[in-house]
């Protein structure tokens, strides 16, 4: 569904734009992403929006067929340090996930309730694992859920292309960074 509206409380939330996951293969690059994120995050500040920045630092335990991005080897000291684009500020709100959704086993849902969001607006990287996963989680909570298209990525063009034209248009509306800051900027 194409971008209508965005709610008085509506808070960016940016899928784990970290040093380790931004040093990926990816089928968009990771430079643009990371350069709409953070258009996405200085707008929201400027209006006075919510932003949450989610880092993953381990995985859940379990079985899977195929190794996933957390599994095996020793990572650098700074793999799950956030990427400088994000010009993190103090009012920001971090998680620090270890499975593919933001929501599970964090205080996103309990943060976002208790300030009044009632909308998300979704970024980052991968598009079919962490922030699929985030965005299900979000609506699942109740919450109304925006996906900015073109922050964000994934390393295989089919689960990215899969996420964004048969599972997002169920969960919520999609635009264009530049669609949801003239929506921002038109409405606040």
């Amino acid at each position: 569904m194409a971008l209508t509206t965005l709610d008085p409380k509506t808070a960016l939330v940016v899928i784990d734009l970290q040093k380790g996951v931004v040093g990926l293969p990816t089928v968009h690059p990771a430079e643009g992403v990371v350069a709409n994120a953070a258009a996405l995050t200085k707008a929201f500040r400027r209006h006075g929006l919510p932003v949450v920045l989610v880092r993953v630092t381990g995985a859940p335990s379990g079985r899977t067929e195929q190794a996933g991005l957390l599994s095996g080897g020793a990572r650098p000291d700074d793999w799950a340090d956030l990427v400088a684009e994000l010009d993190q500020q103090p009012e920001d709100h971090v998680v620090v996930k270890k499975t593919r959704g933001a929501f599970t086993y964090t205080d996103l849902d309990d943060h976002l309730k208790s300030i009044g969001v009632t909308q998300v607006v979704i970024s980052g990287i991968a598009t079919a694992s962490g922030v699929e996963s985030t965005a299900n989680q979000a609506f699942e909570h109740g919450f109304n859920v925006t996906l900015a298209v073109d922050a964000m990525t994934d390393m295989s063009a089919e689960a990215h292309e899969y996420s964004l034209t048969r599972v997002f248009p169920r969960i919520g509306e999609s635009g264009t960074t530049q669609e949801i800051l003239d929506l921002l900027d038109s409405t606040r």
